[in-house]
């Protein structure tokens, strides 16, 4: 059952610092993202060398490469560009630039480095899940295929993650067109050339065979029993972010960056307003990031309070 009950008995003292909690890390939240595109542009690199910055970097690079190529191949008589040249560094800038893609861009990398923590120190395989198992060989037949379909996605992930890679046909729909309005803007000098890009990148396209768009099938293809996702060591970091994201409204990257200890607050509240208990939160926090102390109080804070605190923060309803 979900725990909803708010006990009257310090309640006002525990929501008063999940809220200052939540603005303190939407505060911090609000420079990541000026800063991070400054690091990744700078060209004295090997001064932020760090695995985050370089995965972004690597996927921003990759991802210019597949749109320019897609270009390319729609119009052959144009000529091939070379993809390591100024247009390319032009498109990797034009991309960075957007902000809802460096967040996204940069909620992978973060995920991508939990994922590989977790297999490493909890022995969770980054791509076959114990709930995954369960519907590849269980009887429902549709389940079956369509977890067979998420197993194959998140080995393409998984494969383009450790050599940096970021295919555009991974995209949510709404940040694929902000990239190829970047295209297009790189590619201003042959209205014809973008025209055809973006012809060929559409029919490329189909969100709801993306690893995200199966996920979020997958998770709901589970109906009443979507609650079991929300258990980290049964569903594994990607179906858990998703489930996590469809239960608490919260979205998805923004809870991927919200993993770390100076935003956590975000994080534990979103696990509430999911409908986990304090303990189970407290259960799931230990898996993830061992290190990370639950904010004090949260027993306090029920799943409809812990959703109309987070409605009132930076990326609220």
């Amino acid at each position: 059952m979900l725990d909803n009950a708010v006990h009257p008995a310090g309640v006002e003292d525990a929501e008063a610092v999940m809220r200052a909690e939540l603005a303190r890390g939407d505060a911090l939240a609000g420079n990541v993202q000026p800063v991070l595109r400054h690091l990744l542009s700078a060209h004295d690199a090997p001064l932020f060398s760090d695995e985050v910055l370089a995965r972004v970097r690597g996927m921003f690079a990759d991802l210019a490469r597949n749109l320019l190529t897609a270009a390319n191949e729609a119009s052959p008589s144009a000529g091939v560009r070379d993809p390591g040249g100024t247009e390319h560094e032009l498109l990797v800038r034009a991309l960075m630039d957007r902000r809802e893609l460096l967040l996204h861009v940069h909620a992978l990398a973060i995920e991508w480095l939990l994922t590989d923590r977790l297999q490493a120190r909890a022995a969770l395989d980054p791509v076959v899940s114990p709930l995954v198992q369960s519907l590849v060989s269980g009887d429902d037949e549709a389940a079956q295929a369509l977890a067979m379909t998420w197993l194959a996605a998140q080995a393409r992930w998984s494969q383009a993650q450790r050599r940096m890679g970021l295919p555009f046909t991974e995209l949510p729909g709404e940040l694929l067109h902000g990239a190829r309005l970047a295209l297009r803007s790189v590619l201003a000098g042959s209205a014809q050339r973008a025209n055809a890009a973006e012809a060929a990148i559409r029919t490329r396209y189909d969100e709801g065979s993306s690893r995200l768009g199966l996920a979020a099938r997958l998770i709901m293809g589970l109906g009443r029993d979507a609650g079991v996702a929300l258990a980290l060591d049964r569903a594994g970091l990607g179906l858990f972010l998703t489930a996590l994201s469809l239960a608490s409204g919260q979205p998805r990257d923004v809870l991927a960056l919200s993993t770390h200890e100076p935003q956590i607050a975000r994080f534990v509240l979103a696990l509430r307003a999911a409908g986990l208990t304090a303990d189970e939160v407290s259960r799931q926090m230990l898996t993830l990031q061992p290190g990370i102390v639950v904010p004090d109080g949260l027993a306090q804070i029920g799943s409809d309070l812990a959703g109309a605190i987070l409605a009132t923060g930076r990326y609220g309803g």
